[in-house]
């Protein structure tokens, strides 16, 4: 006996591919649909509106489709209230709870009152604390914690399309393995400016090999000029910063002419030691240790970092978080209210930053290997633009433009 349930989809669902999505996705996991309602919006800005009849071999069947047809924002006509259970302990979640997506997303209360989660990211759970609902990390889960379970009285808005003359409409959410060309770059750099204009955040995600391609003191330029407002990375592309600065060496390379420095495979840690005898980056500024730099302008500038620490780390610097779910949650507090985040040469601290992002934040992802660009771009975002480049190519021309 083959089970039929009805579900509504509401928004620009056809210019941003989301029906042809659920379409996809019904046939994909082997059921069937019938259109009963489908209202198409009759201007650029209005929304559509379409009824289907999914279909299933049974109960179960039907259930696990509208699950995946959920994440595209499909909801059942007769919502009900959200269904809260108590987290039986710190860290433990009750059986059925609704695991988040990366889109904005709303929770319904007192038949009629919808929540909008607050801080939503991919992969965590949904706590209803009074008249708030809060998205929280497994590892935030305390005993008690009202905690959403099941779909009911969950609503998900998926991404949109970008709309307007920006490159993320141009590009389409796609990915470039061409040599960033002129156009691209200027594009890219008038976003930028555009959010900054706007009075909005933006985020950089750096790895060390900005700092072993020479392309370190155009991101200095970026922060000194105020096109940088959080900076997050690792160890590696402090300590070579610094180094670079003290010695003009990466990784005992020397930057200038790409020989190898006599002994300069020690420069990184007496770098770091130098940093320890001072204290902290800041201080050792304020010594006149550093004299320049990525991290220099950070401190010059007031503009807050995050170093996330890894297990192969040497030193690691004093200001390095060696605590993975402690540099986890100050990430977190670092990318709040950012409006986009450009990633540049590091896989585990991009692929970090954009677990904790919501769908909605304009992404940027250059990197050398395309597996990296397209495990960012499989995130969910419409806002995405993807660059397989070399840093040492990319980021200097980015420095230029904003800077002329």
């Amino acid at each position: 006996m083959r089970t039929m349930r009805e579900i509504e989809l509401e928004g620009h669902i056809i210019d941003s591919l989301i029906m042809t999505k659920v379409f996809d996705k019904i046939m994909d996991m082997n059921g069937e649909f019938e259109v009963l309602t489908f209202d198409i919006g009759k201007r650029k800005t209005d929304p559509s509106y379409a009824r289907l009849m999914v279909i299933g071999k049974d109960d179960e069947h039907v259930d696990r489709i509208i699950s995946e047809l959920h994440r595209l924002g499909a909801r059942l006509p007769e919502m009900e209230d959200v269904e809260l259970a108590p987290a039986p302990a710190d860290r433990v979640v009750p059986k059925g709870f609704y695991s988040t997506t990366n889109h904005p997303t709303h929770v319904r209360i007192h038949k009629n009152e919808w929540l909008s989660v607050e801080n939503i990211e991919m992969d965590c759970l949904i706590v209803v604390e009074n008249t708030k609902a809060l998205c929280k990390p497994l590892a935030m889960i305390k005993k008690g914690d009202q905690v959403a379970i099941g779909k009911k009285g969950i609503r998900v808005v998926p991404p949109e399309r970008p709309r307007g003359r920006s490159i993320f409409e141009f590009m389409g959410g796609k990915t470039s393995s061409e040599r960033p060309s002129e156009t691209l770059i200027s594009q890219i750099a008038e976003e930028i400016k555009e959010i900054k204009k706007k009075g909005g955040k933006i985020a950089v995600v750096a790895g060390p090999a900005i700092i072993h391609t020479g392309a370190a003191p155009s991101l200095a330029k970026m922060i000194k000029k105020g096109y940088v407002d959080v900076l997050l990375a690792g160890n590696a592309l402090a300590v070579h910063d610094i180094e670079y600065d003290m010695y003009g060496t990466s990784l005992g390379m020397n930057i200038e002419n790409a020989e190898l420095v006599s002994e300069g495979h020690k420069n990184h840690i007496y770098a770091i030691s130098e940093i320890i005898r001072a204290g902290s980056i800041a201080k050792a500024v304020e010594q006149k240790i550093i004299k320049g730099g990525i991290m220099y302008e950070c401190v010059k500038k007031n503009i807050p970092f995050v170093l996330a620490g890894s297990i192969r780390d040497d030193g690691p610097l004093p200001d390095v978080v060696t605590d993975v779910m402690t540099a986890q949650d100050a990430i977190r507090r670092a990318i709040k209210d950012v409006d986009m985040v450009l990633m540049m040469a590091t896989m585990l601290h991009s692929i970090a930053t954009g677990n904790c992002l919501s769908s909605y934040v304009k992404t940027i992802c250059i990197d050398i290997n395309p597996a990296t660009v397209t495990k960012l771009m499989d995130r969910g975002t419409a806002q995405a633009i993807g660059i397989v480049t070399d840093v040492g190519t990319f980021l200097p021309m980015l420095g230029e433009k904003l800077l002329q």
